[in-house]
């Protein structure tokens, strides 16, 4: 299969990236950037340009037969300062995204969403995919909005989507700014000696994914036949405060801690209930957070060590 992944060159692309070339796909990666932790690997295609320049991805798209769209270009937390914005750019370009498909007659697609943020605050838990959506931030309204235009292609133009909601992935190749990644943040932190910031008491709860696990389960989904939306996650939840007393045990190191006041648009609690991708998709989470924190943080100490030479 000649599949085109958008974003291929970020944290999570490129995990799905290594999952697409070990099943045996071809792979074009879209991306406005390469890679940052490594250079660019034989036998991929890499296109390089925004997301934005339609003629550049219309030109990509031409001879494959699925797309794997991990494109975002907001997060959270800074999603509510320009609304405008985070529409024009991710919902709107994927609309002429699905428009040159359409055009193409590419029907598969593998679309990442958020399970952590498109169902509001929980009316139960775990979340299963039937939960109503209450987004709270605009990252999430538009990630709605671009699952509902999936769905209305599917029924106007035969597209077979296949939406994944994804937790919060974490593990090596995770980059540090503090904005989003909160493992990645943290450990980075940790490594250079430096106090972390905790928004509110520290009981938020989330479910964490290790990124091969996600990977795994993005490459599995899109070589199905399935469509449809589908939780991913590991199925366990975490508070901040569980995440930092992890780190101290399996690190050995003391994390220093800062709280600060609490955030409106943050979901107090989110679990997701994985039986659906688990039962239909054959696939497991194998990777359990101790296990997880202990190879992001190995792969961390490795790029600060070759950093320092």
């Amino acid at each position: 299969m000649n599949v085109l992944v958008l974003g291929g060159n970020g944290f999570i692309g490129s995990h799905v990236l290594d999952g697409m070339l070990a099943a045996g796909h071809r792979v074009r990666v879209f991306g406005h950037a390469p890679e940052l932790y490594r250079a660019p690997l034989a036998g991929v295609d890499y296109v390089s340009g925004d997301f934005a320049d339609h003629d550049l991805l219309a030109d990509a798209l031409v001879g494959m037969d699925a797309v794997c769209h991990l494109i975002n270009t907001t997060v959270p937390a800074t999603s509510n300062l320009d609304p405008v914005a985070d529409v024009q750019s991710n919902l709107v370009n994927t609309i002429c995204l699905l428009e040159q498909m359409r055009l193409k007659n590419i029907k598969r697609i593998l679309y990442l969403s958020s399970g952590g943020t498109v169902y509001g605050n929980p009316q139960y838990s775990p979340v299963d995919e039937n939960h109503p959506l209450h987004p709270l931030c605009s990252y999430a309204v538009v990630k709605v909005a671009i699952e509902n235009y999936l769905f209305m292609y599917q029924q106007l133009h035969g597209f077979m989507p296949i939406v994944l909601r994804a937790s919060n992935p974490y593990g090596p190749r995770q980059g540090h700014a503090g904005v989003q990644g909160l493992i990645g943040t943290f450990l980075s932190r940790l490594a250079a000696g430096e106090a972390v910031e905790i928004w509110g008491d520290g009981k938020v709860v989330r479910d964490y994914i290790y990124i091969g696990d996600l990977a795994e389960l993005c490459v599995k989904a899109l070589q199905s036949d399935c469509c449809g939306v589908f939780n991913a996650g590991s199925g366990s939840g975490h508070s901040v405060n569980d995440i930092v007393s992890v780190m101290r045990e399996e690190i050995d190191a003391d994390l220093q801690v800062n709280y600060q006041a609490g955030r409106d648009f943050d979901v107090k609690e989110i679990v997701l209930d994985m039986r659906h991708a688990c039962k239909t998709l054959a696939w497991q989470p194998r990777t359990d957070l101790r296990a997880g924190l202990q190879a992001h943080w190995h792969w961390l100490q490795a790029l600060l060590a070759d950093s320092a030479h």
